[in-house]
C-alpha cells in the first residue's frame, strides 16, 4: 500500500522518509500533520474506540457490504503489527463500483477514510487484529451509512 495509490480514499499514516523532528528531549522521534482529521458536523465529538477483528477465512472476501461516515474523517490504528485488507471507493449517496480499490496495509500503517469514502469494514488477513478507531459522532444516523449487496457487489482475491 502505497501513499499515492491510495491519496483518493484517505490517508496513509506511518513513518515517513522525510527527517523527522526531535521530542521527548530527544528520546523520540516525531512526524506531525500526517493526516487530517476532518468534522463536518457541528456537535459531533471525538469518539475513540476499539475495534477487535477476526481474520479473513480464505483468500477471497465477497463484498457484501459497504459504509460511509458522511461528515467526518475515520482513522485507523493497528495494534498488532499484522497485515490487513482495506477496500474503498468513492461516490456520493451511492459508491461508484468502477472506484471500487482494495489495497493490502502492513501492521505499521494506520489509515484514514476521507469523509464520504465508501469502505468495507476493516479485515484482519492472519490472525485477528485490534485497532484503535477515530471519529467524530454524535450517536445519530447521520453518523453511518450502510449498503447490504445481495449477490455480493464485488469480489477481492488476494495475492
Amino acid at each position: 500500500m502505497t501513499e499515492d495509490a491510495y491519496a483518493p480514499y484517505g490517508a496513509v499514516v506511518e513513518a515517513k522518509a522525510a527527517p523527522p523532528r526531535e521530542a521527548n528531549h530527544g528520546r523520540a522521534e516525531a512526524w506531525d500533520d500526517l493526516a487530517p482529521l476532518v468534522n463536518a458536523r457541528q456537535g459531533a465529538r471525538p469518539t475513540v474506540s476499539l475495534f477487535r477483528c477476526a481474520p479473513l477465512e480464505g483468500t477471497r472476501l465477497a463484498v457484501r457490504r459497504l459504509e460511509r461516515h458522511a461528515h467526518s474523517t475515520q482513522l485507523f490504528v493497528p495494534m498488532n503489527a499484522r497485515r490487513y485488507l482495506v477496500v474503498v471507493a468513492r461516490g456520493g449517496e451511492a459508491p461508484d463500483l468502477s472506484t471500487l480499490a482494495a489495497f493490502v496495509a502492513s501492521g505499521t500503517q494506520a489509515i484514514t477514510y476521507a469523509p464520504g469514502i465508501w469502505h468495507h469494514p476493516m479485515v484482519a488477513l492472519e490472525a485477528p487484529i485490534d485497532f484503535v478507531n477515530f471519529i467524530h459522532s454524535d450517536g445519530s444516523a447521520a453518523d453511518c451509512d450502510e449498503l447490504t449487496f445481495d449477490p455480493p457487489c464485488a469480489s477481492v482475491e488476494l495475492p
